[in-house]
């Protein structure tokens, strides 16, 4: 049994020892694996392959028609339905289809559907770059693609595409496969089809009159329609067609000799003179096709056959296009042909676009002001670069003082940035320096926050720099910082949204013919705090309001907004002219300039026509619509301080009202101490007078216990009005040939510092002489008129002597009035009355003193009796009423006289009330926004850098 057990342990530790090696394991482990993804990818790749769509013959032959949905849900457009001739292959020039296989496919009529070398050249390509980062697609794939599916960079759409292009090369003969192709194709302008293009672009509907140079051009073109535009954009279509041409001569279709003699062809002179008629709302739909084409990779909306949900408002749209179209009905008289415009209207809640405008008389495919190229902002970079950062950094409040003493020197340069007035206001507000747009407070406020921090705010709504990084004159909107109406929109959009920010969009969700959908709503994020977008904000309302920008302002409408002009780098003269503002509901941002047929920047004729297209738009799309004002944060606190206070201060009860204004601040960085400036001086004390007789003057003395005052001295004569003497540092003061009568003598203590800051009175009184009492001058030009119509009998005077009351008799009956008029009622028919003033004093030693009567008689007329009839007696009444008018008439000239003079003694003649009401009731005048500006030599950082805001 032991031998029996010992021989199997024995046999078992054999068997051991005889087990493969590791790495044959490995081998077999990574072999079975192989297999089992081979089999996987098997299993899925027929997958894909049986559920790829059929080969349906219809689809082949024209592409799918894109709708396009309004704000609403309502089509608006529809693309790629219309502007399509059909060519046979037949018709196609040679020339044109080498410049197409040797641009697309160059083995085209050599391989099967798909190009295994093109594809491996792929393959590396995308492990190295990622999937995707280059296509394989032959002419045949690109075929199946725009009729089947859809262009997403998925591995399974891949399989199906060329799976399907091998279907289709069975099918049909290359001949045909190459027809499909140019007659499926966009190429911009509005044209569907290679036919289609040719007329478009040439005016040749037969294509076998293209030289190659067209061909060349029409080879070109699929790969970005919009872009290589030769309408508006020849010089970028030149670089293009030289690629097809080099192309050419590299798959030997051309010669170097004829690609050579193509590339000297001036592109504009092939080019017809009839442009495509403008599409409606194009400008807006130029913007739904550059958003799906950037989002959706790949896809044409021309093509495609896509339903588009995007965000215009088609009433907003058509009347920005209205305003940019000219004609007799439009408020907007454009000073020439070479005056440009664009413009966009964003929902100020949502970033939803609403409105394109790309410019003036725009055709279908033409540059597109609003959303393409970019322009130096001018002020307008302002709130994004100083203002917004230094709040939301550095809790700035809206009265944060800033030093506007000088021109500012650019450190290690001899270049200064100055402000457009050239004049300079000390220190001033936050608020006033943006209100006005001050370039010295802006550049020293960047400053204070640092470029960093500046960078990082303008960056978080939307901006962009070279090589990351903000200059110091990127603050006035002269440096690297370039935007477009559409970006600028974006950007002001956020401080009316309590500093939420996301990019404008044009699209919110795409449909695939397949039924699939695509959410393209981009997501919101706080790019600021809801104090800093509300601070600028209230500040920006009064840039409107009073500011640069009141052309712009819109009565009724709680309204934020800036200006921004820039210069001509070589003659300084005003070249962009920008206005972007906002209310809760609409934003909006206009650019206007001016470019030469050759496109080269001209001055601008009127800077002020940015604000006329804001003005314009955002009365036509606010109108019946409810306008809230923006509401203030619990972020933000209104405190009253004391104006000039440095570091800010509250008002003491002392403070004048004039010198006390409301500012905004962070909450928890309002000032807490209160100001002394305005504090209520002590009194003198000790004040004493006495007459002295030898010199006949009157010696004042006082104490004061304090410096830095000096001591005003007031006197009144005989209950008189107070007036000013004199004012003295010293603490006595001697008044000399004084005559007899009472005189009663104010000091008051006023600071050096602040004339506003005074003490209260001392008082004393010394008489001079006996008292004696004055006579009171009778009243003057005494007059009454008997005012038939109204009963009364209308009595005026005037009068110029010490202060009384008068006593007006009027057939005994007596009345005392304060007023140098009265009016008497109840006056009997046919009585003669004889009315009488008398002057009585009312203060110091006049005080009861009647002065001299005056008199004046007036007669009021009988009443008409039967037994009096007027006409019986009409030559007498008339004698009589001539001679009695005549009398009233002097009297009544009499009366004036004394009312001129007494009326020029004490300022209060109506006429000149009158006058200066209406003088300053007048509209005042606005002043056309000045350009901003870098004192000579020119801004350092770029060619193009103005220095000054232009307020």
């Amino acid at each position: 049994m032991a031998e029996n057990s010992q021989s199997r342990t024995a046999r078992r530790k054999q068997k051991k020892t005889k087990k493969k090696p590791l790495w044959k394991r490995i081998v077999f482990i990574i072999l079975s694996l192989i297999v089992l993804i081979g089999i996987g990818m098997t299993a899925l790749i027929t997958y894909w392959i049986a559920t790829a769509p059929d080969l349906d013959p219809e689809k082949l032959q024209s592409a799918y028609a894109s709708t396009l949905l309004d704000q609403s849900g309502e089509e608006f457009a529809q693309l790629g339905a219309e502007n399509r001739d059909k060519v046979e292959y037949e018709e196609l020039p040679e020339v044109l289809i080498d410049a197409v296989i040797a641009t697309e496919d160059a083995r085209f009529f050599s391989h099967p559907g798909i190009d295994l070398r093109r594809i491996g050249g792929a393959v590396i390509a995308n492990f190295t770059s990622g999937f995707g980062s280059q296509g394989a697609s032959t002419i045949t794939q690109q075929v199946v693609e725009k009729s089947f599916l859809t262009p997403e960079k998925k591995l399974s759409l891949k399989v199906q595409e060329a799976w399907l292009a091998l279907q289709l090369e069975r099918q049909y003969s290359k001949e045909q496969i190459m027809e499909m192709y140019l007659n499926k194709i966009y190429y911009g302008a509005g044209a569907y089809g290679v036919k289609k293009a040719s007329e478009t672009y040439f005016g040749k509907e037969d294509l076998s009159e293209l030289t190659l140079a067209e061909a060349a051009i029409l080879a070109g073109l699929p790969q970005r329609p919009s872009a290589y535009n030769p309408f508006e954009n020849p010089d970028l279509m030149h670089d293009r067609m030289d690629t097809v041409l080099t192309l050419m001569v590299r798959h030997d279709k051309v010669t170097e000799q004829q690609a050579e003699e193509a590339r000297q062809v001036d592109i504009t002179s092939l080019l017809t003179e009839e442009r495509p008629e403008s599409r409606q709302y194009d400008a807006f739909i130029q913007k739904v096709e550059q958003e799906v084409s950037e989002k959706l990779d790949g896809a044409d909306i021309n093509t495609d056959g896509l339903t588009i949900h995007t965000t215009i408002d088609t009433n907003a749209q058509e009347y920005v296009e209205f305003l940019l179209t000219d004609s007799e009905e439009n408020p907007i008289q454009y000073p020439n042909e070479n005056f440009k415009a664009g413009l966009t209207v964003l929902d100020t809640n949502s970033g939803a676009i609403r409105a394109i405008g790309g410019g003036r008389n725009r055709d279908t495919g033409q540059y597109n002001y609003a959303i393409q190229g970019s322009m130096q902002p001018g002020s307008t970079a302002k709130p994004l670069l100083a203002y917004g950062p230094a709040i939301e950094y550095n809790k700035i409040s809206t009265y944060h003082q800033i030093n506007d003493d000088k021109p500012y020197e650019i450190a290690g340069s001899d270049k200064v940035i100055n402000n457009v007035t050239r004049s300079h206001s000390g220190w001033v507000t936050a608020r006033q320096a943006l209100v006005q747009s001050i370039n010295v407070a802006a550049v020293k406020l960047f400053e204070e926050v640092g470029s960093e921090n500046a960078k990082e705010f303008a960056k978080n709504l939307g901006m962009t720099f070279p090589d990351d990084q903000a200059i110091l004159t990127d603050s006035i909107g002269g440096g690297t910082m370039q935007t477009t109406p559409l970006g600028l929109a974006g950007a002001y959009r956020a401080f009316g949204n309590e500093g939420i920010y996301n990019e404008p969009y044009a699209v919110t969700k795409v449909e695939f013919p397949d039924g699939r959908e695509v959410d393209l709503t981009p997501e919101s994020e706080a790019a600021m705090s809801d104090y800093t977008a509300y601070m600028v904000t209230d500040m920006l309302k009064d840039v409107v309001t009073e500011g640069t920008g009141t052309r712009a302002n819109v009565s009724g409408l709680p309204l934020a907004g800036k200006t921004g002009t820039t210069n001509l780098p070589d003659t300084g003269e005003a070249a962009d002219s920008w206005f972007a503002g906002y209310t809760t509901n609409y934003t909006i941002a206009v650019w206007t300039g001016e470019y030469s047929e050759e496109n080269k920047r001209l001055p601008i004729s009127d800077t002020g026509i940015s604000r006329d297209l804001f003005r314009l738009v955002m009365t036509e799309i606010s109108k019946d619509v409810e306008t809230p004002d923006f509401e203030r944060p619990s972020s933000v606190v209104e405190v009253d301080v004391e104006r000039g206070s440095n570091p800010p201060a509250l008002p003491s009860s002392y403070t004048p009202s004039s010198q006390i204004i409301t500012e905004l601040f962070v909450k928890g960085n309002e000032p807490s101490s209160t100001s002394e400036k305005f504090d209520k001086l002590d009194p003198v004390t000790n004040l004493s007078g006495k007459y002295n007789e030898e010199d006949n003057s009157i010696n004042l003395t006082w104490n004061y216990n304090g410096n830095n005052v000096n001591f005003e001295v007031r006197a009144s004569v005989n209950g008189g009005e107070m007036q000013t003497l004199s004012s003295t540092e010293e603490q006595s003061m001697t008044i000399s040939d004084v005559e007899s009568g009472e005189y009663q003598f104010q000091v008051i203590a006023v600071s050096n510092d602040d004339s506003e800051s005074r003490s209260d009175p001392a008082t004393t009184t010394v008489t001079v002489g006996e008292a004696e009492e004055e006579s009171l001058p009778a009243v003057e030009g005494l007059s009454a008129e008997y005012l038939g119509d109204q009963g009364i009998i209308d009595v005026n005077w005037s009068y110029n002597g010490p202060p009384a009351i008068f006593e007006v008799s009027a057939n005994g009956q007596t009345q005392t009035v304060e007023s140098q008029g009265i009016e008497i009622s109840g006056a009997a028919p046919g009585q003669t009355y004889t009315i009488q003033v008398t002057p009585i004093g009312q203060r110091g030693n006049n005080e009861g003193v009647r002065g001299e009567p005056a008199s004046v008689q007036v007669d009021i007329p009988a009443e008409d009796t039967p037994e009096n009839p007027d006409d019986g007696n009409e030559n007498e009444n008339n004698e009589n009423g001539n001679d009695n008018n005549g009398n009233n008439g002097n009297d009544g000239n009499n009366g004036n006289e004394g009312n001129e003079g007494n009326n020029g003694n004490n300022g209060e003649n109506p006429n000149n009330e009158e006058n200066d009401e209406e003088e300053s009731n007048a509209p005042p005048q606005e002043e056309e926004e000045p350009s901003e500006e870098v004192n000579e030599p020119e801004q350092p950082e770029t060619p193009e850098e103005p220095s000054d805001g232009e307020e």
